[in-house]
């Protein structure tokens, strides 16, 4: 996305660590579960992505709720998101798809730009994990929804995997997010590890911070093994997607404990030799 923050922008590129909408998701679902990824992957380019201030961004956030709001309401999609809105609203209704769950991730996206306009830190893993509750969590429950699986405890696995995978991005990615300024290990967990910022620049090598990761993988992997079983649950090809999803996330927290959970210093990604062994682990969930 352009500095302008255009609706018109060059598409960003983005590394993702699992397919959208594959083979494996049932095809009468895939438009929808496309529609929803576009929805959340272009809200979070506006709130990332270029050099706008971000009273810019807020702004732009908002008129993107506004389209999802007019949508909803049975107007027609506006012409600012046209790749986003007019897939969206060919499903929103047939789907019958949860609105509220929606505008969580805006929420989460507009949180972004107000805590690194003014360098804000979590200060607890109490408040990154609320945080999750709208950044991560809706979209599985909006999966689930497709799904016509609605009973509790398997949104509250689903809860479990969706900010499991969140926190797994964070740290994956802190080689890429500290450098912007973007802070999510808690002051809280810094302290308690006796973590300077200085401890997670490109060139530490401080067993502080491998301490502190190392505390943080191991977090995310049992919250993750803690949902797992939702995906065994699942029938047919849902339940199949969802196994690999889960073993991409473990397979990214091995790949950083592999670096001595040194991920400030490099981005550890999937590529094509991980991926039969994801289908082993994915073959023997469940055994």
């Amino acid at each position: 996305m352009s500095n302008s923050l255009s609706s018109s922008a060059k598409p960003v590129n983005h590394y993702e660590n699992f397919p959208v909408a594959s083979w494996l998701c049932p095809p009468r679902l895939r438009p929808a579960i496309a529609a929803i990824y576009w929805f959340a992957r272009s809200a979070d380019d506006i709130a990332d992505e270029g050099e706008a201030a971000s009273a810019a961004r807020l702004d732009e956030l908002a008129h993107f709720r506004a389209e999802l709001r007019a949508i909803a309401a049975g107007l027609p999609a506006g012409g600012r998101w046209p790749g986003v809105f007019g897939p969206l609203a060919r499903v929103l209704h047939p789907f019958a798809l949860p609105v509220p769950l929606l505008e969580q991730l805006l929420d989460a996206f507009e949180q972004d730009v107000r805590y690194t306009a003014c360098a804000r830190r979590y200060q607890t893993d109490a408040e990154l994990l609320d945080y999750c509750t709208r950044s991560a969590n809706p979209v599985g429950r909006l999966l689930l929804h497709l799904y016509g699986i609605h009973d509790e405890a398997s949104l509250a696995q689903s809860d479990q995997i969706c900010s499991a995978l969140q926190l797994i991005n964070f740290w994956q990615d802190l080689s890429v997010d500290v450098p912007r300024a973007r802070w999510y290990p808690s002051l809280q967990a810094l302290q308690q590890y006796d973590v300077q910022d200085a401890d997670l620049q490109p060139d530490s090598r401080s067993p502080n911070a491998t301490r502190l990761i190392a505390h943080y993988v191991m977090n995310a992997r049992a919250m993750m093994q803690d949902g797992s079983s939702l995906a065994c649950r699942i029938p047919g090809r849902a339940g199949w997607e969802l196994r690999l999803v889960v073993q991409g996330g473990l397979r990214i927290l091995d790949k950083i404990e592999a670096m001595n959970f040194a991920s400030w210093r490099a981005r550890p990604k999937l590529g094509l030799l991980d991926f039969p062994v994801m289908l082993w682990r994915a073959w023997r969930m469940g055994w």
